[in-house]
């Protein structure tokens, strides 16, 4: 484990960063500060379960707001017709890309989730984004699961999918062969939250084996086998000022179809 130490010196507007010994100095109003700083931000927040206090449109969700921010950039952009997310939790997040789809007047969005409570089946039926969410409760790696996703896409949908399920190397790498086949040249399949486990393997709620077993190993991976795919964070739409890198959970984790 790196031994650190950050100091933040107001009066001189200066961030001291020691690492391993090794000490370097920035501006505290600098795109380095603003990197060093929101990198422990989120190895905070996490490690204090900040995402886990979040809903939208009264369900639950677990995600950081930047990445919902960001994701609903592409969104718009690309405007897919169908959204698949392994890995739903209480459902928040498919409300989330249903609103979105809502807004455009066009998409469709499927769920996967070993278990899906029937109290949340049944509210997610009910909401008025409902009709615009498809259940599928399995393995998101067995092939009845792939074969009811099958039947849901049509030949002509354009699709993103978001994998957020199990966050093994192992899983995420069987997810990325079985679920990138649908993917849409100019989409993308993201493996979500590989760069915060790696970020935050020695938080209190961390584990040291996530520093190698993550999804964003398992996304380098699959880029390696696959030149039809692009390890590549998608374009701010609006960008002003020298910062370039996301505040995220999944850094890393976006892969577009290039081909």
């Amino acid at each position: 484990m790196r031994w650190m130490k950050i100091v933040i010196d107001t009066d001189a507007e200066t961030l001291t960063q020691t690492i391993d010994g090794v000490e370097s100095s920035a501006g505290l109003f600098t795109k380095k500060a603003f990197e060093v700083v929101s990198r422990e931000w989120v190895r905070l927040g996490f490690s204090l379960k900040y995402y886990h206090n979040l809903s939208w449109f009264g369900m639950p969700f677990l995600q950081l707001p930047e990445d919902l921010v960001r994701l609903q950039d592409v969104v718009y952009r690309i405007r897919p017709d169908i959204i698949v997310e392994t890995g739903v939790f209480r459902g928040g997040s498919l409300l989330f890309h249903a609103s979105l789809c809502q807004a455009l007047g066009n998409g469709r969005v499927i769920g996967i989730d070993r278990d899906i409570a029937p109290a949340d089946r049944e509210t997610l039926g009910r909401h008025v984004l409902g009709p615009r969410i498809s259940l599928i409760e399995g393995d998101s790696l067995s092939p009845a699961t792939l074969a009811q996703v099958s039947r849901l896409v049509g030949p002509e949908d354009s699709v993103l999918v978001i994998l957020d399920s199990c966050h093994t190397n192992d899983h995420v790498a069987r997810e990325l062969e079985c679920y990138s086949p649908f993917v849409t040249e100019g989409s993308y399949i993201v493996a979500a939250d590989g760069g915060v486990m790696i970020d935050s393997a020695d938080t209190p709620r961390g584990d040291p084996s996530w520093k190698s077993d993550n999804p964003l190993e398992a996304a380098i991976e699959f880029i390696a086998g696959h030149p039809e795919f692009r390890q590549e964070q998608p374009p701010w739409l609006f960008h002003d000022g020298e910062l370039t890198e996301n505040v995220s959970y999944w850094r890393g984790g976006w892969l577009r179809r290039v081909r």
